[in-house]
């Protein structure tokens, strides 16, 4: 029966490897996001002359959003590979990022809270910057902007929800070990 229990916990051990063509997939994501810029980047480049500012300000503001969501893939990998499956172990050469170590998966959760945050925030400043001016006849709840600020202030809320639970249940852990 030891046996069995012990090929068990070594089973569920090694499972945790499962996770690894996952960060591979989230790679090949950051790489096309990495294409996508440069190609944002060539396209302002070619249409510099007839852009207005405001097009200007609405591409930036997508290379800005494509670089959040890049940095995400880029903790998320990192970070988790590091805490669910094994240890980064880096050569001498090579530069291991401090907050990796300090990063736990609830610390993940808030971070990624606080990403799609201001990804939101960059959603609604575009629709602002390029929304049509309400009619008086159709109700508010009617208006894409209206619900674009609701689902907004639902992930401010929600992120705000998770840093709080995290201080008050799990601070005083990270403080002690």
């Amino acid at each position: 029966m030891k046996t069995l229990e012990t090929l068990l916990e070594r089973t569920i051990l090694l499972s945790r490897w499962l996770l690894v063509p996952l960060y591979l997939a989230l790679i090949a994501v950051l790489m096309l996001f990495t294409v996508k810029a440069f190609q944002e980047v060539i396209h302002l480049f070619a249409a510099i002359s007839s852009l207005s500012e405001v097009g200007l300000v609405l591409s930036v503001l997508s290379l800005i959003d494509m670089t959040l969501v890049a940095n995400l893939l880029v903790m998320v990998i990192l970070s988790s590979y590091e805490t669910f499956v094994s240890n980064l172990d880096v050569t001498e050469d090579q530069e291991k990022p401090d907050w990796i170590s300090k990063t736990d998966a609830a610390t993940i959760k808030i971070k990624l809270a606080v990403a799609v945050v201001a990804i939101s925030s960059i959603h609604l400043l575009k629709a602002f910057m390029t929304g049509v001016a309400q009619k008086e006849d159709v109700p508010l709840w009617s208006n894409q902007v209206f619900w674009l600020v609701v689902i907004h202030l639902t992930f401010v809320v929600s992120a705000l929800i998770m840093a709080v639970i995290d201080r008050v249940a799990f601070a005083h852990h990270r403080t002690h070990s």
